[in-house]
């Protein structure tokens, strides 16, 4: 099992390296970025999901994931709120940062390449995309001090609708659900876009790790930030694992893919959120970097300890 994370820490280096050396432009994380986000993955994910469907993994993992998901972020959100005397806005992001994984870029990749499926991780993005996204965003439009425009507001809740990442696994579940098959043109595309996925995500993965020398990337809070990827990290999965196997009774691959799922770092809409809402971006942005590079030794230990 150990192996099979040998190709995600390689080609995250490749991105790495790549970005160290600015071979690919200075725009090459953001172009890439788009590439996964709006074609690749999308692609990918109606492969799977409608040749796979997801009832059998819709049970106790899901359940002991979002439970562990709803407890940390809460603490997270505490933390920020009465150990720090943050505002409702950083309190949201705190909250998120501890909790929101990073489902997307990184989840489907690893549900891949350890799982060999990734029907557990989409469920994931589906509940993160239609329940937790509306109420972070819902929170942090509280939190402004300004009033928000109203169109601007029905834009961001309408966000989930307009996800590609969304749609497709959508478009796939329905599919899966009833038996229908993609017509075998389109699944050909489907399947070749599909199979860039996991490797121009990794590669855009260690290119975002790479510092620029622009000033605001001095490092931020870091005591809040260390804080937060031990929540993300080490307690998440932790409080996954004990919800999994001692309340709901999970073993096997149930239990592996709650646990690996749980153990993914912070997602990077987390960022993308706080910039959007004018919260400051410094602490998403090093709590994101610095999750994503210790979850290269957790994610690893919990497949050594799963697996």
């Amino acid at each position: 099992m150990l192996a099979a994370f040998v190709p995600i820490w390689a080609l995250t280096a490749v991105g790495y390296v790549a970005g160290r050396t600015g071979v690919l432009g200075l725009g090459a994380v953001d172009v890439l970025g788009r590439f996964v986000f709006y074609v690749a993955m999308p692609a990918a994910l109606l492969d799977t999901l409608s040749r796979r469907p997801i009832a059998g993994f819709a049970g106790e993992g899901v359940a002991a994931f979002v439970g562990a998901t709803v407890v940390v972020g809460a603490v997270g959100f505490g933390v920020a709120r009465w150990g720090f005397r943050r505002s409702l806005g950083e309190q949201t992001i705190a909250g998120m940062a501890a909790g929101y994984v990073n489902a997307g870029n990184l989840g489907i990749p690893v549900a891949v390449q350890v799982l060999g499926d990734a029907s557990f991780i989409a469920v994931v993005l589906l509940i993160q995309t239609t329940i937790l996204t509306p109420v972070i965003l819902g929170t942090l439009d509280l939190a402004r001090v300004e009033e928000a425009d109203g169109r601007a507001w029905r834009r961001l809740v309408t966000v989930p609708l307009r996800s590609p990442v969304m749609l497709a696994c959508v478009a796939g579940v329905a599919l899966g659900a009833v038996g229908l098959k993609l017509p075998p043109l389109l699944a050909g595309v489907a399947a070749l876009l599909g199979d860039a996925a996991v490797p121009s995500a990794l590669v855009a993965l260690g290119l975002s790790l790479v510092r620029t020398n622009d000033p605001d990337q001095a490092p931020a809070r870091p005591v809040e930030v260390a804080l937060s990827v031990v929540l993300k990290s080490c307690v998440q999965p932790l409080v996954c694992f004990l919800l999994a196997r001692y309340v709901l009774g999970l073993h096997g691959a149930g239990l592996f893919a709650a646990v690996l799922c749980a153990a993914l770092p912070t997602a990077q809409n987390t960022f993308v959120f706080a910039r959007a809402y004018g919260v400051d971006g410094r602490f998403p942005r090093d709590a994101v970097v610095a999750s994503t590079a210790v979850s290269m030794v957790t994610l690893t230990v919990v497949a050594v300890l799963l697996g």
